[in-house]
């Protein structure tokens, strides 16, 4: 939605009617770099990157100072050097930071039973049935932003709404180290005047194709007709957007079931510089874990993409659905734009793969609106084509290329 640098930063008067405001969504602030910056307390006012030095490496994360200088997650260290001369780049070490994401989690867990983790270091919580015990959702803000900082050294930041999809904008509004309680009736007060790249499911293109309609703003979409949104967006994504605009979504805080994974991988005979040749092998990846998610009644709600360069290094990157999903080319999409990040000219890799993580069940999430819908169609069709006559037999026509 932002440059997520801190810029326009917005946090909560005292007295703000939080009542309504039950669903938290709490964030830890620049993670990795935060705790990174636990032993080296002397970079705390200079611009840090977390990733390797090496030529091809990327950086893994960047504290906001580093961020204002345009130094992103994923971007070729290389660049982010060029645009950060200064820059502290440190080691990562992610044996350190599952240690404080467990700690962290489990001051969620004093607060409620109902945490929902969405990675290392972000979690839906429901405080509902807190409120007697510890106070009104915006005083659990406080205190679990306190107990964070006292027992770990690190901040974090609140948001504080009635449901999900408000909660996470607001966390990311208050950055860094805020608190934001959006009530429930001042939500399209808060909404309107945001961006639509504010909106889940908003990436360039659909952003583009909004722009041509002349709606910027979500307080435009709201006020649109939803017959043209459904006629430009398709049925599905143009209903979701539409009632997310106006503040609806009916998903409730969930606990996850226990953490597995689904994935594909290929070692090549020899290193791949081909580009295209390494999206086609991305797609056909995806497409064989969504096929195995089906058949478990499985959908994943992050993607995770691994690539190993001809130096035998090795890279990771994932990306959270806004919706669980088992739809391949929705996977598809979130892999391939992780890759595309990566994927700098000269490139050579040796293994890609691709998992599916943070899996739930199937059966009936699939909620008020499907954005994947068609897509999810057409995939399974291929599942009953593949059941009786065999893999192979329906392909993608990406996989192909025309004769000359």
């Amino acid at each position: 939605m932002g440059r997520q640098d801190g810029s326009g930063r917005q946090i909560s008067a005292d007295d703000v009617d939080d009542r309504s405001a039950t669903v938290l969504h709490v964030d830890l602030d620049a993670f990795f770099v935060s705790v990174e910056l636990l032993s080296h307390p002397e970079y705390v006012r200079l611009p840090v990157i977390v990733g390797h030095r090496g030529g091809r490496s990327v950086v893994t994360a960047a504290n906001y100072i580093a961020r204002r200088y345009g130094v992103n997650s994923a971007m070729p260290m290389a660049l982010a050097l060029r645009q950060c001369p200064n820059a502290i780049v440190l080691e990562p070490h992610m044996g350190l930071y599952r240690d404080y994401s467990t700690r962290v989690m489990s001051i969620f867990d004093d607060v409620t039973p109902l945490v929902e983790r969405l990675g290392i270091d972000e979690a839906f919580l429901d405080v509902a049935g807190a409120t007697n015990l510890f106070g009104s959702p915006a005083v659990i803000g406080e205190l679990i932003r306190a107990r964070v900082l006292a027992e770990t050294g690190l901040v974090c930041s609140v948001g504080a709404a009635s449901t999900k999809f408000v909660a996470k904008l607001a966390s990311g509004l208050s950055k860094p180290n805020g608190l934001l309680v959006v009530p429930a009736d001042e939500t399209i007060e808060f909404l309107h005047p945001l961006p639509v790249t504010a909106l889940w499911g908003v990436g360039a293109a659909t952003e583009q194709t909004l722009t041509r309609l002349g709606l910027k703003l979500i307080g435009d979409i709201a006020h649109a007709p939803l017959d043209v949104l459904k006629r430009t967006l398709g049925e599905a994504s143009g209903h979701k957007l539409f009632e997310l605009s106006w503040g609806r979504d009916p998903r409730s805080v969930t606990l996850e079931r226990e953490e597995k994974s689904v994935g594909h991988e290929v070692t090549f005979e020899h290193d791949v510089t081909d580009i295209d040749r390494l999206r086609s092998e991305l797609l056909r990846q995806c497409d064989l874990v969504a096929a195995r998610l089906r058949r478990g009644d499985l959908v994943a709600r992050r993607v995770s993409l691994k690539l190993r360069y001809t130096d035998f290094s090795t890279v990771t990157r994932s990306r959270t659905l806004a919706e669980p999903s088992n739809v391949g080319r929705r996977i598809y999409e979130e892999a391939v734009a992780a890759f595309d990040l990566l994927a700098a000219a000269g490139i050579r890799v040796r293994l890609i793969g691709v998992r599916a993580e943070q899996l739930g069940t199937a059966s009936g999430s699939v909620g008020l609106w499907d954005p994947d819908e068609d897509w999810r169609g057409a995939e399974l069709a291929v599942d009953s084509v593949t059941e009786r006559f065999g893999a192979g037999i329906v392909r993608p026509a990406s996989f192909f290329k025309p004769r000359p």
